[in-house]
């Protein structure tokens, strides 16, 4: 939700006076400071978000998903706090945004992380992506609460319920966690198998003795023996690092996912997203309400791709054939505005020109195709190609990446609009740019993943063979067969 509720924000007249925008140097030099203050105000955050992501693993690994879970919540809850009450003080406003990034940033480590290992693999994209989902849901209220915010409330709390606002998630997070299980593979990864069976059991609805369940046993059994095997048991820090960067399957899969966040962030959605009123204005949308309006249009198109993306696509379509799309469309829209605002680019005072409309619908458009691959997808697929023993770690790595490439989108793009070309056009041209590359790497270097066990995965990246033991989806089929001729024979005595 932050990304919905400081992206309108920071426009609001009242916020501006309360922080000082437009009091830190000549007419001339103005401008450009404000931008640099709204960019410290937004990045504050992901710095916060890039330590909590590291700093999420040992807390996962050593006491479990579901107590990292519950004091993320805590943190990103007391930092929003601590921006409403922060009364026009910049310290206390940059320690709130902090606080709060590190319980953000430790929450999008664990929380695909704990889906995809309590997930059955037919449906595990879809759950995986709900993540996605909640979070542009989140963004959505956002800038609807901030327009809303504009329109009836005068003075300080114009800004200040807004930010309050951004507690709501750690308290439904915090309250719905504690109703929650632990993750069944984290349980196994300690030892703990009863209790692994147990949750399994619960969360597929099904008796601890059926052959689907004892199948996802035997071939958790199976990797975490292998795994153990690869390095000679070691669980110290140093063990996991060596597991992951010496043994090649596992190096492939760190490195896919860390530059598969560098990839979704450098398509330019955050430049949207964080700062979407300013984008519209240069756009051609006149007034601040109207372009808090705008976006709040932005985030709705964006929460309504994520879920058709869900139900339609995320476990039918695949993992390669989402990104491959959707980076070639990415990039022709993000060309279109990055032409439209170099040739033809808004009057002051004049009406919007028929391209200008077409530009908007790009952004519009751009945020869909967003939502049918590189957003959700890749969340979908690092949380599902690591190992067991290296799944928390190779998710805190890719989701710091996420935040530390975050942090330089936000901080460089009000800066970029301000100077890279007229109306910031050479801005679209270098993230289309990245758009289109990216194409290549996927084309390339990811392998489809859909439907494939999370064990499975180490027989995807060669680290281990699987081929004497029975896949989960031919148990669970071999049991439906016994049922039904168990039936049959039951009708004919």
């Amino acid at each position: 939700m932050d990304i919905g509720i400081i992206s309108g924000v920071i426009t609001m007249k009242t916020f501006e006076d309360a922080f000082g925008y437009s009091k830190l140097g000549d007419a001339k030099a103005v401008k450009l400071a404000d931008a640099n203050l709204s960019a410290n105000i937004v990045s504050v955050m992901q710095a916060g978000a890039f330590a909590g992501a590291l700093a999420a693993n040992p807390i996962a690994d050593k006491w479990g998903r579901k107590p990292g879970l519950l004091i993320a919540a805590v943190f990103a809850g007391i930092g929003g706090m601590m921006q409403a009450a922060s009364s026009g003080n910049l310290g206390a406003l940059y320690t709130g945004r902090l606080i709060e990034g590190l319980g953000l940033g430790a929450a999008t480590m664990l929380t695909p992380t704990y889906i995809s290992e309590n997930a059955p693999r037919a449906v595990r994209g879809m759950l995986v992506g709900l993540y996605q989902l909640f979070e542009t849901m989140g963004a959505m209220l956002a800038f609807w609460i901030n327009y809303g915010a504009l329109l009836n409330i005068n003075g300080d709390g114009q800004w200040q319920v807004p930010l309050a606002m951004q507690c709501l998630p750690a308290v439904l997070l915090f309250g719905g966690m504690l109703f929650c299980n632990e993750s069944p593979r984290w349980l196994a990864r300690t030892d703990q198998w009863e209790k692994s069976t147990e949750v399994l059991s619960h969360v597929r609805k099904l008796p601890a003795d059926h052959p689907y369940v004892q199948a996802e046993i035997v071939e958790m059994r199976r990797q975490l023996a292998e795994e153990l095997a690869s390095v000679n048991g070691g669980t110290s820090w140093w063990s996991l690092q060596k597991e992951m960067w010496t043994v090649a399957g596992n190096r492939k899969r760190a490195a896919i996912s860390i530059f598969l966040m560098i990839c979704q962030q450098m398509t330019g959605t955050n430049a949207v997203n964080y700062y979407a009123p300013t984008i519209f204005t240069d756009l051609g949308v006149t007034g601040n309400a109207n372009s808090l309006f705008a976006t709040g249009v932005y985030g709705i198109v964006k929460m309504v791709s994520c879920g058709l993306f869900l139900l339609f696509l995320a476990d039918t379509l695949g993992r390669k054939k989402s990104f491959l799309w959707t980076g070639i469309a990415m990039g022709i829209a993000m060309f279109y505005l990055g032409f439209y605002v170099r040739f033809d680019p808004p009057k002051t005072g004049a009406s919007v020109p028929p391209a200008g409309y077409v530009a908007l619908v790009m952004v519009y458009l751009f945020a869909a195709f967003f939502q049918f691959g590189w957003g959700p997808v890749c969340w979908i697929y690092v949380s599902e190609i690591p190992t067991a023993r290296l799944r928390s770690l190779n998710v805190s790595l890719a989701a710091a990446t996420q935040w530390a490439f975050n942090l330089v989108v936000a901080r460089s793009t009000p800066v970029m609009l301000d100077t890279v070309g007229s109306n910031g056009y050479g801005t679209y041209f270098i993230f289309g740019s990245f758009c289109f590359s990216m194409v290549v790497f996927a084309l390339f270097f990811v392998p489809e993943t859909k439907g494939i066990s999370l064990e499975r995965m180490d027989e995807l990246f060669g680290v281990a063979n699987f081929e004497d033991i029975e896949d989960v989806g031919t148990a669970a089929r071999r049991a439906s067969l016994d049922e039904k001729e168990a039936d049959v024979h039951v009708e004919r005595v």
